[in-house]
């Protein structure tokens, strides 16, 4: 296809991601669209999430229409990191709702291509702070991201970031618990939109583990007890470094969504006491509740 021709597939691309969110979003379609996803993708052969087992189609070619529809490209397919679903991204940064001029610390940045439509919607005048675990991923965001000098690479472990106060975090792998970071470094009304999830069993020994069950968390800053909406179900690749599976937190969490309820959580209660009784889930600092947070 010609250049113009590809422009025509991924403004439709666009429009059809941003489409399923049932109401209108036009900063967010013309990120999607000013993006071109096959440059995040790699150079070696194209493989895409497609049969039901889990297992990987390979592409006849690296042809870029083929990027251009909801489905995920694997980026280190040894450990479970894909190019994720656009529809389920859309989603999720419609609930993010970046600002023009904000920081946004997007935690578990693969090869760069959601920090790119990212940093799209923050403008020149705002920051992407790209974290990265995977080294080869990291280098790879900083050459896919060169284009883009509002976003900053940062190779490291996502439980630690950010370093400094930002005004929304972006977390693209499934945990037991937010960071610390994740909640005291976010600004007042700031967001955090972050995926929980009980861990299942790795499909090989060693290999990485998904969630089976899981739920994407749209949280709203405000003072230790913060609101909380539910985004979506979802399944994401669980978090490595220091917020790796715990076996113990996995099978209260497991316990937590088998007795069903998640959807009528109202606030994530940070660092302070809770009632139990109260709570859809409880751990020792943190609690998601069924109670409205108090001001």
């Amino acid at each position: 296809m010609t250049v113009s021709e590809l422009d025509i597939v991924r403004r439709a691309y666009a429009r059809q991601m941003v489409g399923l969110l049932g109401s209108p979003n036009e900063r967010l379609e013309h990120a999607f669209a000013s993006v071109a996803r096959e440059r995040f993708l790699g150079n070696e052969p194209w493989l895409i999430l497609h049969r039901p087992d889990g297992g990987y189609v390979t592409l006849p070619s690296n042809d870029p229409v083929y990027s251009y529809q909801d489905a995920l490209f694997a980026l280190a397919r040894e450990r479970g990191v894909n190019n994720g679903s656009p529809s389920l991204h859309a989603q999720m940064i419609h609930a993010l709702d970046p600002a023009v001029g904000s920081t946004i610390a997007h935690i578990g940045a693969g090869s760069g291509y959601y920090s790119a439509i990212l940093a799209e919607l923050v403008g020149p005048s705002g920051r992407v702070i790209a974290v990265e675990y995977d080294p080869d991923l990291a280098e790879q965001a900083r050459a896919n991201l060169a284009a883009w000098p509002n976003v900053e690479i940062v190779q490291g472990d996502g439980a630690l970031c950010p370093q400094g106060n930002v005004d929304g975090i972006y977390v693209n792998f499934a945990v037991e618990r937010p960071a610390d970071p994740w909640i005291e470094h976010l600004r007042p009304k700031g967001r955090l939109v972050f995926p929980i999830g009980v861990a299942g069993r790795p499909r090989s020994p060693g290999g990485p583990r998904h969630t089976l069950r899981g739920r994407v968390l749209l949280v709203v800053k405000n003072g230790s007890e913060h609101s909380v909406e539910i985004i979506s179900p979802a399944t994401f690749v669980c978090a490595e470094g220091q917020l790796a599976v715990n076996e113990d937190e996995r099978e209260r969490l497991a316990a937590a969504f088998n007795g069903g309820g998640a959807e009528f959580v109202k606030t994530l209660v940070w660092k302070k006491p809770v009632d139990p009784s109260r709570c859809w889930y409880a751990a020792a600092d943190w609690a998601l509740s069924y109670d409205p947070p108090r001001e």
